[in-house]
C-alpha cells in the first residue's frame, strides 16, 4: 500500500468523516482512499470555498474535519479561508500536496505560508513513518484547537508502506479542561457577591451546553444578565435576561444595560475591539475579569482586573460553589418587562426608508425573520450589511450562526452557510450576503444546487463595496472604484438552478413566503436592492471608534 492510500484510511480510521476539497493531481490518490475507507467528499468550485466550508462545518460539528487541496496552486488559493479558520483557533486538518523538486513550477514554501497565516505545519517524511506523522498531525489539531497543515510531498506519497508497519489509530481528544486555582475562584466569587448590575460576556470558549448551563446558573445566582460576543450568538437564546450580542451589534437598551455594569465578566470571550465597541461598552467605574483556558489570553485586547485561568464550565462551577447567597443583582421585574419589550432590534422604532426601487435593509430583514423557518442555520458574509441580519435574524441557538470574521474577508458567507448546513442538516441554512461577496464567490452556489442543500441566499444588494462608500463617501473622495453598475444576481442565480426573485418592496417577498411554504425543490436566491443612502449603525460606531 502506498502512503497516499495508507494516510488518507488512518486519517479515517482515526474519525475524519468530512472532508473538502478541489482534487488535482497531487491529492488525487490521498482523497479517494479517504472517500474509499468511508469519509463524505464534497468538492467545491474553488478552494478558498472548500477552505471556508470546512472551517464552518468543523466549527458547527465539532467533529474532526479535513481539507484537501493540490500542491502550490491548490494551497495558495486556499490560503484565505486558512487564515480566517487559524485566527479563529478552528481545529482544522489541511492535507496539502507538496511539490519539492526543485525546479517543479508547484514548488513554494508551503510551510512558511502557513507560519504567515497562523497556522501550525507538520509533514510526512518517510513512508515507515507517513501515518504516524499524519495521525500526529490530527492530534494536534484538536488538542491545541489549531488549524494544523500537513505536508505531503508528492515523492513520498508514492512510496509503498514498508511490510508489518502498524500504527495506533485512535480518535483525537480535545484540549484537557483546566481546573481554575482557588484563590481566583475565591477572588472572582467575592467580587460577584459584592455587585449589584453584572454582566456576563460569554464568547468562543463558552460555546458549548456545558459551558452554558453553567454561566446560566451562577448567572441566576448572582443576578447577572447574559450576553454574548458575535461568534458565541444564540448561546443563550430564549433566557429571559439574555441581551444578545454585545459590540457594533447590541441594541440601545442592551448597550445601556452593559455600560451600567459595575462588574463585567468575560468567559472565554477577548474582550476585543468588536465585541467591547472600542472599549466603549464598559463603562469606566467597572470592574472587568476575564476567564480564559489559555493564560496568554488574559488581559491581552484591554486590561482586566481579576484574570482566571480555568475552563468556563469548570470555572462556573466552582465559583457558583464558592459564592454566597443569592442575589437579585441586576435583575427586576420591572427590567424583565423592558427587556421582553425593547431588547430586540426589530422591537426598535425606526422610520422605514424603502422607496419604489429599493427596500429598508431593516424592513427587509424583519419580513424574512417572520417568513423563514426558525429551525435555521446563518452563515454572514462580511460588509456594511452584515450588522442587519446578524441583529434582526434569530437563532435557535449557538449552532444557528457561524461568523466567519476573524479575519474580515469578504467572499466567505456562502462557503461559511455551505459547511454549517452539512454540519446541521435538520435546518434549514441561510446564506446573507452582500452583492460584492456574493459576486465573489458566485462559483459555490453551483455547490449549493449539487448538494441539494435547501438553502436560501439573501443578497444585500447595493451596487457596491457599501463599507467604503460610506467611509470615503462623507469626505468628498471620488468612488468610482467601489460602485457598480445594477447586476441581476437573480439571473446568475437561476443559471446555476436556483429559483430567485428580486425583491424591491415588501410585496416581493410574497413569493419568499411561497418558497418557504412549499416544497423547496430548488435552493432560493433573493437578490433584494436594498437602500443604500447612508451606512449601517454598526459601521459608523466602527468609523468613529478608528
Amino acid at each position: 500500500m502506498k502512503v497516499a492510500e495508507a494516510v488518507g484510511r488512518a486519517l479515517v480510521s482515526a474519525g475524519i468523516g468530512q472532508v473538502f476539497g478541489v482534487v488535482g493531481s497531487g491529492n488525487f490518490h490521498l482523497t479517494n482512499a479517504m472517500v474509499a475507507a468511508g469519509a463524505r467528499f464534497v468538492a467545491a468550485r474553488h478552494e478558498g470555498g472548500a477552505a471556508t466550508m470546512a472551517d464552518a462545518y468543523a466549527r458547527v460539528s465539532g467533529a474532526p474535519t479535513a481539507l484537501s487541496v493540490h500542491q502550490g496552486p491548490g494551497l495558495t488559493n486556499a490560503l484565505t479561508g486558512i487564515t480566517e479558520a487559524a485566527k479563529s483557533r478552528t481545529p482544522l486538518l489541511v492535507l496539502a500536496a507538496e511539490a519539492t523538486g526543485p525546479h517543479s513550477n508547484f514548488r513554494v514554501d508551503q510551510a512558511a505560508l502557513a507560519h504567515a497565516v497562523g497556522a501550525v505545519t507538520a509533514r510526512v517524511t518517510t513512508a515507515h513513518d507517513a501515518v504516524e506523522q499524519a495521525l500526529a498531525a490530527l492530534h494536534r489539531a484538536h488538542r491545541e484547537r489549531r488549524t494544523v497543515l500537513l505536508n505531503l510531498p508528492l515523492d513520498v506519497q508514492a512510496l509503498e508502506v514498508p511490510e508489518g508497519v502498524r500504527a495506533a489509530v485512535r480518535a483525537p481528544s480535545g484540549p484537557v479542561a483546566v481546573e481554575p486555582p482557588a484563590g481566583q475562584v475565591g477572588e472572582l466569587a467575592r467580587a460577584l457577591d459584592a455587585s449589584r448590575r453584572p454582566v456576563f460576556l460569554a464568547g468562543r470558549g463558552a460555546r458549548t451546553p456545558a459551558a452554558r448551563d453553567a454561566l446560566a446558573e451562577l448567572a441566576d445566582h448572582c443576578g447577572a444578565l447574559l450576553a454574548t460576543s458575535a461568534v458565541a450568538r444564540g448561546l443563550f437564546q430564549g433566557d429571559d435576561w439574555s441581551l444578545d450580542v454585545c459590540g457594533g451589534f447590541t441594541s440601545p437598551l442592551a448597550a445601556e444595560l452593559i455600560t451600567g455594569a459595575d462588574l463585567v465578566v468575560g468567559w472565554g470571550c477577548a474582550l476585543n475591539m468588536w465585541t467591547t465597541r472600542h472599549g466603549h461598552l464598559i463603562g469606566p467605574g467597572a470592574t472587568v475579569a476575564q476567564i480564559d483556558d489559555d493564560p496568554t489570553a488574559l488581559g491581552a485586547h484591554r486590561a482586566v482586573d481579576l484574570g482566571v485561568t480555568g475552563d468556563v464550565e469548570l470555572t462556573a462551577r466552582r465559583v457558583l460553589a464558592a459564592c454566597g447567597s443569592r442575589r437579585a443583582g441586576y435583575r427586576s421585574p420591572q427590567l424583565a418587562a423592558d427587556l421582553a419589550a425593547r431588547v430586540r432590534w426589530r422591537d426598535v422604532p425606526y422610520d422605514d426608508e424603502s422607496t419604489g426601487d429599493r427596500i429598508d435593509p431593516r424592513t427587509l430583514s424583519a419580513a424574512l425573520d417572520d417568513l423563514l423557518p426558525a429551525e435555521r442555520v446563518i452563515g454572514v458574509d462580511s460588509g456594511n450589511f452584515m450588522g442587519y441580519p446578524t441583529a434582526y435574524l434569530s437563532v435557535p441557538d449557538q449552532d444557528g450562526f457561524c461568523f466567519t470574521q476573524a479575519y474580515q474577508s469578504i467572499g466567505l458567507g456562502l462557503a461559511t452557510a455551505i459547511g454549517a448546513a452539512l454540519a446541521r442538516p435538520d435546518r434549514v441554512p441561510v446564506a446573507v450576503l452582500g452583492d460584492g461577496g456574493a459576486l465573489m464567490s458566485a462559483v459555490e452556489l453551483d455547490t449549493v444546487r449539487r448538494l441539494g442543500l435547501p438553502m436560501v441566499v439573501v443578497v444585500y444588494n447595493d451596487d457596491g463595496y457599501g463599507a467604503e462608500v460610506h467611509h470615503f463617501g462623507p469626505d468628498g473622495f471620488p468612488l468610482d472604484t467601489v460602485t457598480f453598475p445594477d447586476t441581476d444576481i437573480a439571473a446568475v442565480a437561476r443559471g446555476y438552478g436556483f429559483d430567485a426573485v428580486t425583491v424591491r418592496t415588501p410585496g416581493d417577498l410574497d413569493a419568499v413566503a411561497a418558497w418557504a411554504a412549499g416544497a423547496r425543490s430548488a435552493p432560493l436566491l433573493i437578490d433584494a436592492k436594498v437602500t443604500r443612502e447612508h451606512g449601517a449603525w454598526w459601521l459608523e460606531e466602527a468609523f468613529r471608534g478608528h
